[in-house]
């Protein structure tokens, strides 16, 4: 095992890596523990840090991340997503859809932010931990500055003015909601508490009594959105957060919505970008993934110029000059040496929490990975690129599993590869339809 992997793979806790295998057992990103996974992705390491800290020390940071579907953006996006958490950051992952989050109504991304909203100590939605975070600090503030106790109240009113002054010009009622949701919680009433802190998540239809009862009026609309945000992050930094990391994923499927409200969702997207670039948020770190197509294509960014000219990244050199500190970096995806080295690391990871280690790693040895590798990476038409999620469900479920529980079980006398087409995705189906490879399809 190279120094590498033993350090990665060396130290985890049992709970950790059950819960990367049981991730990978069912063809699923694991949502924590992606360190463990990081092939290939130290050369990113040094300049994402540098943006982080960034974003730490109140600026602001926009990044796209470009890939082929399968070249591993997803766990791109969450492998970032947990080092911006040991930072203190809090994070949430949005995936970009027509109906459930059409990019052009930021009103509707925002609600799906705070809906997603995690910490280091909160599951998702971690709104109200947030907010509630916030007040307490507000109050060890001015306990700290000497506030008697029956001055407490008047205080903590004047340190939230103080300190959501800047978003009030754009966005009073973000201050309005949250004196009023602190209000209702001091009184007892902790239905009205409930709905106005939807309200402030940015949830429609909160009911006309609760608004009422604190002063604000109708939904969050596509403006106010930005206010609230710039609302959030005061909150945020305020409550001990250094930042918030937000990825808006699969972005490139506004290529597929009708053409209005395709050339909103863009101007939206470069209306986002010239916000975070004026500093209006400090401590963002907004990360968006989409396809080369997306990119270059006219269906895409291309068809809004002003768009284009802040992505434009020039990748006509070889991609180990890429820069990592450019606006827009790719994936390069997989090959057939970078899949069995993530193959063989996960067989170490599974091998330390197995029974027998030492058989688990004997009988699946690197030389059965890389066969495993080429097997799927050739059941799906040769596209490596497109085989990672499939190999590591096979190579978990159906020969790690086994080999750690018969004795006598040899994948290369008792095991020959097998898909179903309702194991894979479109994409993976389309690669192996592709070559036209006669799979076992019960």
């Amino acid at each position: 095992m190279s120094n590498d992997r033993l350090e990665r793979t060396g130290s985890v806790s049992a709970a950790r890596r059950r819960e990367v295998i049981d991730a990978l057992r069912r063809g699923a990103v694991p949502e924590s523990g992606l360190d463990l996974l990081a092939t290939g992705l130290g050369r990113f390491e040094e300049a994402l840090d540098a943006e982080l800290d960034t974003a730490a020390s109140g600026g602001s940071v926009f990044k796209a991340v470009r890939g082929e579907y399968g070249s591993g953006k997803t766990f791109f996006t969450r492998w970032l997503g947990e080092r911006a958490k040991r930072r203190n950051f809090a994070v949430a992952e949005i995936q970009v859809s027509e109906t459930e989050t059409p990019l052009h109504k930021l009103e509707t991304v925002y609600r799906r932010l705070t809906e997603r909203l995690t910490t280091s100590g909160f599951p998702p939605s971690a709104l109200r931990p947030v907010v509630d975070a916030w007040f307490y600090a507000l109050e060890e503030d001015a306990l700290s500055a000497g506030a008697a106790e029956e001055e407490l109240a008047g205080e903590v009113e004047r340190l939230l003015a103080a300190r959501l002054s800047e978003v009030s010009r754009h966005a009073p009622s973000f201050a309005t909601a949250l004196r009023g949701y602190r209000t209702a919680l001091t009184s007892g009433d902790e239905g009205t508490a409930a709905a106005v802190l939807a309200w402030l998540g940015g949830q429609p239809h909160v009911a006309a009594s609760a608004r009422r009862a604190v002063g604000v009026r109708g939904d969050l609309d596509h403006f106010g959105a930005f206010g609230f945000l710039q609302g959030l992050l005061t909150v945020l930094r305020d409550s001990g957060h250094k930042g918030l990391f937000v990825v808006l994923d699969e972005v490139e499927t506004l290529q597929r919505v009708r053409s209005d409200a395709r050339d909103k969702a863009l101007n939206a997207l470069r209306q986002l970008i010239d916000e975070v670039h004026s500093g209006r948020f400090p401590g963002l770190y907004l990360l968006i993934t989409g396809t080369p197509a997306f990119f270059e294509g006219q269906q895409g960014v291309q068809r809004l110029a002003p768009l284009a000219q802040r992505l434009a990244t020039d990748f006509t050199t070889d991609p180990r000059f890429d820069n990592p500190r450019a606006v827009q970096v790719r994936l390069p995806g997989f090959t057939h040496a970078s899949l069995v080295g993530l193959g063989t690391t996960i067989r170490d990871l599974y091998a330390d929490g197995a029974g027998d280690s030492g058989r688990v790693k004997a009988v699946v040895d690197d030389a059965y990975v890389s066969e495993l590798a080429a097997a799927v990476g050739g059941a799906l038409g040769g596209r490596v690129g497109v085989a990672p999620r499939l190999f590591l469900k096979k190579l978990v479920g159906d020969v790690l599993d086994r080999v750690d529980q018969f004795d006598d079980f040899d994948p290369r006398q008792h095991y020959a590869l097998t898909m179903s087409s309702n194991e894979m995705s479109d994409i993976e189906r389309n690669a192996a339809a592709a070559d036209q490879i006669e799979l076992d399809l019960p």
